[in-house]
């Protein structure tokens, strides 16, 4: 199984939710994983429950069987401070540029960098071994930016290759696009059952894969109850009245007579009912195309309630049942 999760998924779709579900599933039975966000939202603080994250790892969540999650907001600044001091040994120099303004300065005019430094953290928290030579973390969780930027965010050799093409950061950028084109990584998109992220998802997918970034699976979230079996959809979709008034008043809800209870009822239930078919049709084709894309498909419900940390659990608990861990 991979060690670096990548979650991507359009604006809106709960990749943030799904990354954080993702890593308490993962941390189930005794094992630890390290729950990362690059965009500096954090959405994971407020998922968990908890302060806002500084650049430190810390543990956010207990996972059932013993295990631990620790999460970490990468700031782009402090992770240049670091890579000044791992390679040029700049510690109180590397400082000295902060108060200047100048990290932020290299940051900002060369997004190539920042992305180097963002993924070049994650992967060595991916290789980072402790004293016993075993590896600190079993898993790494990316809440990664959305679909129209992960190629791009990953590919960071490509990024970098108008800023340096000898010397230390190239030499980072190829260590790091080793660990992302491997098969250590897997790339997971986050979708709905709706047309515009189905499209994004499939659009995302084939420019991973045109690019050689190894893909994972494909997450469906927010997926509605069915409030209708397969016979119920198709009479709604047909508009037979005569068969659901007959179904109401056997229901108890008065007698199929002109003006009875049940009569009064037909009209406005089959236009609901209606528009459910219309839903779960719509539903049935979006997932058929998800399907087409040759990937693992999970599915998470949606929490009418929203999401709050015993809903977070919910949905580790049914990624364990449905994802091979």
């Amino acid at each position: 199984m991979s060690r670096l999760h990548v979650v991507s998924g359009k604006g809106g779709t709960g990749k943030t939710t799904v990354a954080a579900a993702l890593a308490l599933a993962l941390a189930t039975d005794g094992r630890r994983t390290l729950l990362v966000e690059v965009e500096g939202r954090q959405g994971i603080a407020q998922l968990f429950e908890t302060g806002a994250l500084p650049y430190e790892e810390r543990k956010i969540a207990s996972a059932p069987g013993g295990g631990e999650v620790h999460a970490l907001a990468i700031d782009p600044e402090f992770a240049l401070l670091d890579y000044l001091h791992m390679f040029y040994k700049m510690g109180s120099a590397g400082r000295a540029l902060k108060k200047l303004g100048a990290i932020d300065f290299a940051t900002t005019i060369a997004p190539g960098l920042r992305d180097v430094l963002l993924t070049g953290k994650a992967c060595e928290a991916v290789r980072r071994k402790g004293k016993d030579g075993r590896f600190v973390y079993d898993f790494v969780v990316m809440d990664a930016p959305p679909t129209g930027r992960i190629t791009r965010f990953l590919n960071v050799n490509h990024e970098v290759a108008g800023l340096a093409r000898t010397g230390p950061i190239h030499n980072q950028a190829q260590a790091v696009m080793r660990v992302l084109k491997s098969p250590e990584t897997a790339v997971h998109m986050v979708t709905l059952l709706e047309e515009m992220p189905v499209q994004e998802t499939a659009d995302g997918i084939g420019e991973l894969r045109a690019d050689g970034l190894p893909t994972g699976a494909v997450i469906v979230n927010m997926v509605r109850p069915a409030i209708l079996d397969h016979a119920a959809v198709e009479a709604a979709a047909q508009g037979q009245r005569a068969a659901v008034a007959k179904a109401l008043s056997q229901a108890g809800l008065g007698g199929a007579r002109r003006g009875g209870l049940a009569e009064r009822l037909v009209d406005p239930l089959l236009e609901q009912a209606r528009e459910h078919a219309e839903r779960v049709a719509l539903e049935r084709a979006q997932r058929a195309e998800l399907t087409g894309l040759g990937l693992p498909l999970y599915e998470l419900e949606l929490l009418t309630d929203g999401v709050d940390l015993a809903g977070l659990y919910r949905l580790a608990a049914d990624l364990r049942k449905q994802w091979p861990m």
